[in-house]
């Protein structure tokens, strides 16, 4: 017949634990502990509960739920835009689910605090009539904060291409980085940041109606294709008056760029005597005939209509030479 170990306790001086062999075969497990501290050797388990009760308490040192008056938006926020209507949809899910993800804040003196993150949630918190949310508490300077802010809202897609091009050139100077430094900062291609940077060269009129998403990244593109401001301010003017399609933005935009070209290199006036021989070929010949001049070339263009039309034509020319 087994019998069932008791345990019995005995504190002594040092850490270790033995195990009379006589106590053993009566199934006794002796456990020696130290005075002040003892220690058994089944407690793994009370350790791992321990450990897994004290998780918690560490994740929460830099969380919070706060009053929502103490908190208040950041005048560097990236995102300036927020729809109206997306804001009353957050709303309602509040009222309905409460606020699930916390707001990223950074500490302000008398115990208020400044969003890095998260003033779409606020906003609609605040229209859900929230007495209180939750924060989470990230220390962070200015310029730090900015870079938050922006790589939150980037991977979040909530940035318009105006606000994203400002937030870059708002490091680039804040911070003295360069592109390339600003591309590895919030993880994008030199390119992208580059691209996003040339929509600030667009006319103010066009940066306001890229900001409203009244006109898209395509409208923007065509505009900056052309090589000067009027053009560009003429493509925006347009787009203003008329709901135009990326496609017809960009022919647009050829047919501007090309008259710019052209004004810019004056063509030489055309000789008298070109237009005479061209007139005079005309009458003998029955057709129509140019005579212009090419990148320095002059050429002597005769027209005809079919194979029995180019006979003719031989026929007169030659005749004529003889």
């Amino acid at each position: 017949m087994e019998t069932t170990p008791h345990r019995v306790r005995v504190e002594v001086e040092e850490s270790s634990t033995i195990i009379d062999p006589l106590a053993a075969e009566e199934g006794i497990v002796v456990e020696r502990e130290v005075e002040k501290q003892p220690v058994s050797v089944t407690d793994n388990k009370a350790q791992k509960v321990a450990k897994a009760e004290k998780a918690p308490s560490e994740e929460k040192k830099n969380t919070d739920e706060v009053d929502i008056k103490l908190v208040e938006p950041n005048p560097d926020q990236p995102r300036t835009n927020f729809d109206k209507e997306e804001l009353e949809e957050l709303a309602s899910s509040i009222k309905k689910d409460g606020l699930l993800q916390p707001i990223l804040v950074r500490p302000l003196p008398d115990n208020r605090y400044q969003i890095i993150a998260g003033e779409r949630r606020w906003q609609a918190s605040q229209l859900a009539g929230l007495k209180k949310v939750p924060i989470r508490i990230k220390d962070a300077n200015d310029d730090e904060a900015l870079e938050l802010a922006l790589i939150e809202n980037i991977q979040r897609s909530d940035l318009n291409p105006i606000e994203e091009a400002y937030g870059y050139r708002r490091m680039m100077e804040r911070r003295r980085m360069t592109q390339a430094e600003v591309a590895q900062a919030v993880s994008k291609g030199r390119s992208t940041v580059a691209n996003a940077l040339r929509l600030l060269e667009l006319p103010e009129d066009a940066q306001q109606l890229l900001f409203e998403d009244k006109i898209t990244a395509g409208h923007a593109r065509a505009i900056l294709s052309i090589p000067t401001k009027e053009g560009r301010q003429k493509l925006t003017d347009k787009l203003v008056q008329e709901k135009l399609s990326v496609r017809e933005a960009e022919a647009i935009a050829r047919l501007l760029a090309g008259k710019q070209n052209t004004s810019s290199t004056p063509r030489e006036p055309m000789p008298k005597t070109f237009k005479t021989v061209a007139r005079n070929l005309r009458e003998t010949l029955q057709t129509n005939v140019r005579v212009k001049s090419v990148k320095g070339k002059n050429k002597i263009e005769i027209e005809f209509k079919d194979e029995e039309d180019l006979q003719r034509l031989f026929q007169q020319i030659t005749h004529n030479e003889e």
